[in-house]
């Protein structure tokens, strides 16, 4: 089977995981998202051998996929040629218990006969060391232990474990269950064990989502992109990861195929500040510390632009050959060049969610004078980095510029920590920092504005458009109404919009022309629509991005203007924010029908 993107993620917020349309585990790594990928077959051709975890039926004629409501817990239902059917239920555990939340390192599946006779085969193939070959396994009397790469998955079963080992076809006469989890005794009977994980599993999420402050429509699209933002943290220290993969191309054979499993702390930015939309203050609070752990660390110099889920700054990036790539298109890469980048927009992305802490009454812990303090230091750097040369958020490896997004963003954090200053009643730190915003301001007003077009360029002395000046009424430092940024907007849909998409930019980069438009852009793109007075037609293009989802209601980086084939990595925070930022826009107020 080719792979695509048509995937259904399932995970705990420790561990995740990628199902196909065919019921398959097809991509999770381990023991974090950024690990060794333990089912790899997304990266390795259409017939592969290893990295999957298939129930197949015999004589399938069609499949059904859902998640139950309000959960990332996927039920696949399989229907055979003589009427008989079965349904698979996965799912990672993620429950209260012992006064702690529970999210071990596991996968559950049960698998249960719905009617007929339904004969089932089991094909588990773990892999290891990327790819290069099967997971060497033991075996005992109801378990299977599976020797990864970096760890060791132990598989409790009430099924018999000879038709796991032998992939024998089986008649599928009561329901079994299956967990996947670490290397230990299994201490419960498994079919009950796994039964109540799932019915707790449920009862956490579809609490979680009740919390949620939704718009009046597009409810199922928000509650989807939510759920699977959270999947995108790793809670046990707050990191928000771009995307669960690695090296899915920009477009066919581009070269532009990057890992996105690690916290960008713009991608971040945006995230939390979308959840927080919806209320969640949770992923909020726990991002937040990671944050201040990143300030702590950086003393007041260089951030980079993105780290490890365990705060590492070393995630250096090297190619492996172990598998095919996606569709057969290389290189398969492991780390992120970018944590070498300069990329100064990524100090406003510290300081505008940190500042909210003197503010939200709802935090556990409210921002207190010594975070201020610590705060200050990158305000600092933000005003010393603010008209030097970086590689801007599009991460551009070969291309250095004084970027207008980096220096807006350096503004913000200036401008927001004047703002904090005046809250926490420190009048003169309020005015040295509005003074340094206004220094800023100026500097951009003057380098990188275009009197002869009216507009804004994307870097200093340029005139190359980018999509991010969209941001610029977004952050605060022009009001949409402005003529200098209608006029920007004006050229962006010109230059930058091919059919309902936008591009980030069309200019060559490092690997030639773009080819995909950049989902989030569009997104955008609708935003500025809808300030600009352009409802309807805002409207019609979101509905566009929204009718090229997955079937789990997901979008991944790009998207092709051709075909509206998905590309890049999956699922892309990014566009998830997208969705939720122009739903909650676009919405009509609940006091239209209350």
């Amino acid at each position: 089977m080719k792979p695509n993107l048509d995937l259904f993620p399932i995970g705990n917020c420790g561990v995740s995981a990628l199902i196909d349309r065919q019921g398959r585990f097809v991509w999770a790594c381990a023991p974090r998202v950024d690990g060794d990928p333990v089912f790899s077959a997304l990266m390795d051709g259409e017939e592969p051998e290893h990295g999957f975890w298939a129930i197949e039926m015999e004589g399938m004629t069609s499949i059904e996929q859902a998640y139950v409501r309000n959960t990332p817990v996927l039920r696949t239902v399989m229907t055979a040629e003589d009427g008989s059917s079965a349904e698979i239920i996965d799912f990672a555990p993620r429950h209260p218990k012992h006064s702690r939340t529970y999210r071990p390192l596991a996968f559950a599946r049960m698998v249960r006969p719905l009617s007929g006779t339904p004969r089932i085969r089991v094909r588990l193939r773990p892999s290891t060391d990327w790819g290069a070959r099967p997971a060497p396994h033991t075996s005992g009397s109801n378990h299977v232990r599976y020797m990864c790469a970096d760890v060791t998955f132990r598989l409790t079963t009430d099924c018999p474990v000879s038709h796991v080992l032998e992939e024998r076809v089986f008649r599928l006469e009561r329901p079994h269950a299956f967990f996947l989890g670490p290397d230990e005794g299994y201490d419960q009977d498994v079919g009950h064990g796994v039964q109540g994980a799932l019915d707790r599993t449920v009862a956490y999420w579809q609490d979680w989502v009740r919390k949620l402050y939704l718009p009046l429509d597009y409810q199922e699209a928000v509650i989807r992109a939510a759920i699977t933002l959270k999947l995108c943290a790793y809670e046990e220290t707050g990191a928000i990861v771009a995307a669960m993969t690695t090296s899915v191309p920009e477009f066919k054979e581009s070269g532009r195929n990057w890992d996105y499993r690690y916290c960008w702390i713009r991608d971040a930015y945006y995230t939390v500040r979308a959840l927080n939309r919806l209320g969640a203050v949770d992923i909020l609070e726990n991002y937040l510390v990671y944050l201040r752990n990143l300030v702590d660390d950086s003393a007041g110099g260089h951030v980079q632009p993105v780290y490890g889920v365990g705060l590492e700054p070393g995630i250096g990036e090297s190619i492996v050959d172990s598998v095919e790539g996606y569709r057969g298109m290389k290189p398969v890469r492991i780390g992120n060049q970018a944590h070498e980048h300069l990329q100064h927009d990524v100090y406003g992305q510290i300081v505008l969610p940190l500042v909210q802490a003197f503010y939200d009454a709802r935090l556990l812990r409210p921002g207190t004078l010594e975070d201020f303090r610590a705060l200050e230091t990158i305000g600092e750097r933000a005003f010393a980095m603010h008209d030097k040369t970086d590689a801007g958020l599009w991460e551009f490896r070969t291309i250095a510029r004084v970027h207008t997004y980096s220096s807006v963003m350096c503004w913000a954090a200036c401008d927001r920590l004047a703002k904090a200053a005046d809250h926490l009643g420190l009048p003169d730190r309020g005015e040295f920092w509005r003074e340094r915003a206004r220094i800023i301001r100026e500097r951009i007003e003057a380098e990188a504005y275009l009197p002869d077009e009216g507009r804004f360029a994307a870097s200093f002395g340029g005139r190359e458009l980018d999509a991010s000046l969209l941001q610029m009424t977004d952050l605060g430092f022009l009001e949409a109404h402005d003529p200098r940024q209608v006029a920007t907007f004006d050229a962006i849909e010109r230059d930058l919009k091919k059919g309902p998409f936008l591009f980030r930019y069309v200019e060559p980069d490092d690997f030639g022309e773009p080819e995909t438009a950049f989902n989030f852009c569009t997104f955008w793109f609708i935003e500025a629509l809808h300030q600009n007075g352009r409802i309807e037609e805002a409207r019609t293009i979101f509905q566009e991005m929204l009718d090229r989802r997955t079937a789990a209601g997901l979008l991944s980086e790009d998207i092709s203007i051709d075909d509206g084939e998905l590309w890049g990595n999956y699922p892309q925070t990014y566009s998830l924010v997208g969705i939720i930022n122009c739903a909650v826009l676009l919405s009509r107020s609940w006091t239209d029908v209350r």
